[in-house]
This record gives C-alpha cells, structure tokens and sequence, in this order.
C-alpha cells in the first residue's frame, strides 16, 4: 500500500512523476466533461435524435455512477493501479467506438462504454491523491489538478466548437486516444503499490440492482410526457418498478457480506452530507454543461466555438476556486468554506436564470464563471473532509461514494431538466428549431438549476463543521469525531 509522506509536493518531488500521471488521467474526463456539449448540433444533424441528446449525457453519467462504487470496493480489495488502467483502457476502446457510431442509438450504447470507463478513472486518481498525500499537502495538491481543469476548461468547448463547425464532430472522440495511451504508459511506469491480497465477494447483485434501478427512474424522467405521458401506465410502471428495484438493493446492502455500497456511508453525517452536497454540484455542473451551448446556438445563433468559450467560463471557475480552496478551508474549517461557495453558486445562477430571457454571450460566459468559482470552493473541501475521516482500506469506497453522488446529480438532473425542455418543445410545432421556445426551455432548465444549488445550501448548513482557526491535526480529529458521532 502506498502510504502519504512528506517529501514535497511539485513535480521534482518523489511522487512528482505520480502526480504527473494522475493529472494526465484526469484530464481525459475533465475534456470530456466539455467538448460533447459544444457539438451537439452537429451531431444531430448528422445523425438525427434531437430529443434523444440528453441520453448522451445521461446514459455516460449512469454508467459512470453505478460503476463507480463497484470500483471503489475493488480498489480497496486489489489496489488501485489494477482499477485505474482497466478503466482507461475501457475509455479508449469506447472512445473509438464513438468515433464511428452510425446513428444516436449507437452513440449513446458507446456512451455507456465511455461511462463505465470514466468511472475508475477520475475516482481512483482522487484516491491515489488521498493515499499519497498528508491533508495539509492535499491543498497544495489541489493547486496542480485545479490546472488540469483550467487547461481542459478551454481546450474542450474549443476544440468541440472547432470540430463541430469543420463538421468532423467525430474527432471529438477520436483525440481521447493518444491521452489515453499516454496516461496508461504514464501510470505503469511510475506508480507502484503493494497490498495484502485476501479473498473477498464482489456484491455483483448489488450491482446490478442498483445499475437496473437508477436507469429505470432516469428513463422515465426522459422519455415521460415524449414516448409516453406522465400518468400512464406505462410511466407509471417504470417509476415503480425502478423504486422497489432500488428499495431491494437497500436490503441486500443490509446482509451483503462486502456491500458494492455499504450503508455505513450514509450512516455517518459527515459522508451522508457531503454526499448529498456532491449531487447538488453534480446536477448544477452538467444543467448548464449540457444546454447553456444549445441555448446560445439556437436563440442567438451564436458559433459553436463561442458558446464553447461561454461554457468554458463555468470550467475555467471551478480551477481558479478549487486550487485557492486549501487555504480557505485550512484556516476557517470546510463548512464555512463550502458556504461561502455555495453562495456564491446561487448569486450566478440567480442572475443567470433572470437574464435568460433576453440572450446575451456576454452574461452567460459571466454567470457561469460565477457559478464555477462558486462550485470549486464546494466540491474539494467537502470531498477532502469525508477523505480526511477515514482510513485507507475505507478511503477508496468513501471517495467512490461522493463522486458517485456527484455523477448520480449529475444523471438525474440532466434527465430532469432534459423532461423539463422537451416538454416545453412538444408544446410547440418544430419547437426545437424556434429560438424563441428554445429560449422559454433553456430559461426553464436554469431556474430548475437555480433550485438544486438552493437545495445544496441546505446540504451544506447540514455538514458538522469544523470551523475556526486550527491546525491541520486539529482539523483531522475533530472531523474524525464529527464522523463517528454519525
């Protein structure tokens, strides 16, 4: 096992060629978190499915959730090295697959691959940071991956835009391939742990309960009011079906010997809130990750390189916060910090949803980078404080439980909000072609983004706090205490 020591941090450091290896792997899901949005024009018009295109989110986002708690407890069972490369070379295979797919069915089939690869990635880099690196070097840490969603932040939306107005939209997929190479190579070469190997139970049935449950409630909150109406019965059906699904998976997490998701996570009111945070962050990224592009492209016409530059605004944010956090949450504790950025989240969407109505680039790109800067104060001092609470052979199910809460937001609010345009699109005649119902959708879909960073406050009031002046061994007790109280 690979433990935290105190050697530095930066790249001439002893594990300064690990970190290089763990940006290079976040980087592959921090672009793609950003350049799909910016071509999905494009992509409709080359394979048709308008009302279809949040599944290209949804379905990627599902996947990426439910696997991300099976990888959490292999992590903890085989090592994180094992998990990291199998997820991206997952990545790359689905990757290319996308990059040929011949219609909007086969893309979001892909998509699924994609996701399922993304979900070992981005968690098991989070984690190999939370085992080599002591809480005071994690908020320095943080200054490097902040970087790497920085650079991504406008690399993505430019070269979405770029590819969708050349009309190769498929390359968009196609330049995950020499990251994914190189990431791999990066991590085999320079990373190196041993653990102890025993015998342990993979809760596949968990798994599966849980992966069936969620697509089923994220199914009906797409496809109700499109292919069937909301008091059907078969809408009806599938929301039921999905809750006794998922009610089912909570007992046999209960007498699962080594639970995919063990419910002591929710047990505890530190993991319990800053989880439900994390999916509050997660439907407020991807609500404006995938319609603020749609939104400037249909109601102003806008190019899609520059609605890709106004989304970057909200990616270029999240970096700039998320790398100044540490010395934040170092000096008045993590719950006062998260306030502070959850605040600030609200003020940008508030303003945001009031000026939806009379399109300007100008506003959005602000709003946006509003809302990042906001977010980035959030998400990395509620996912240090539930790392910082537990120990290493419980740290890979903790971290994998808060980015599964994030990608679960992150799934059920773009279903949410795609069910809220598309119903507004069905109201009218060739409604996704007419700037002003695009208009009345999008304003729609940020008020109802507006609401779940409103919840997210609540989440954070909720969080037991550590505030005030102390140092970073303090912190670490009285969070440890927090937690076992529950």
């Amino acid at each position: 096992m690979t433990t935290a020591t105190a050697d530095g941090v930066g790249f001439r450091s002893r594990r300064g060629p690990i970190l290089i290896a763990l940006m290079v792997s976040s980087g592959l899901v921090a672009i793609d978190s950003t350049i799909v949005a910016t071509a999905v024009p494009s992509i409709v018009q080359d394979v048709g499915g308008f009302t279809s295109f949040p599944w290209l989110f949804s379905a990627y986002l599902l996947a990426q959730a439910v696997s991300v708690p099976v990888y959490a407890k292999l992590s903890d069972v085989v090592g994180r090295k094992p998990i990291i490369l199998s997820g991206i070379a997952l990545f790359l295979l689905s990757s290319i697959l996308c990059g040929v797919a011949w219609s909007m069915a086969a893309l979001i089939a892909f998509r699924v691959l994609q996701g399922l690869g993304a979900g070992a990635v981005l968690p098991m880099a989070m984690t190999i940071v939370g085992d080599i690196y002591t809480v005071t070097e994690r908020a320095k840490v943080q200054g490097y991956l902040a970087s790497v969603w920085a650079l991504s932040s406008v690399i993505g939306p430019t070269l979405g835009g770029l590819f969708a107005s050349l009309s190769i939209w498929r390359a968009i997929f196609l330049v995950n391939i020499p990251l994914c190479l190189l990431a791999g190579w990066l991590l085999i070469r320079t990373f190196h742990e041993s653990i102890e190997r025993a015998k342990h139970r993979v809760d596949y049935l968990g798994a599966g309960l849980l992966t069936v449950s969620l697509s089923l409630l994220i199914l009906g909150a797409l496809e109700g009011g499109l292919a069937w109406a909301w008091n059907s019965a078969t809408s009806m059906s599938v929301f039921g079906v999905g809750t006794l699904l998922f009610a089912v998976f909570v007992l046999v997490e209960r007498r699962a010997a080594e639970p995919v998701l063990p419910l002591w996570v929710v047990s505890r009111r530190l993991l319990l809130t800053t989880s439900i945070i994390s999916f509050g962050i997660g439907a407020t990224m991807f609500g404006l990750t995938s319609y603020v592009p749609t939104f400037l492209m249909g109601s102003l016409t806008t190019s899609p390189v520059l609605s890709g530059l106004a989304l970057a605004a909200l990616t270029v944010g999240w970096p700039i916060s998320a790398s100044q956090a540490g010395r934040f949450y170092l000096r008045i504790g993590y719950r006062r910090t998260a306030l502070i950025g959850v605040a600030v989240a609200v003020i940008g969407a508030s303003v945001l949803t009031l000026t939806a109505s009379s399109p300007n680039i100008l506003v959005v790109a602000a709003c946006c980078f509003i809302v990042g800067l906001g977010l980035g104060l959030v998400a990395t001092p509620s996912l240090i404080a539930a790392q910082s609470s537990v120990e290493w052979n419980e740290r890979g199910v903790v971290t994998g439980t808060n980015l599964f809460a994030r990608s679960i937001g992150s799934s059920i609010g773009v279903a949410v909000f795609g069910a809220v345009a598309n119903a507004i699109y069905a109201s009218v005649p060739g409604g996704n072609s007419d700037p002003q119902t695009i208009v009345s959708a999008s304003s729609a879909v940020f008020l109802a983004v507006l609401v779940s960073a409103i919840l997210t406050v609540v989440a954070v009031i909720a969080m037991p706090g550590v505030d005030g002046e102390s140092t970073t061994s303090e912190v670490a007790a009285e969070i440890n205490a927090a937690s076992s109280r529950g």
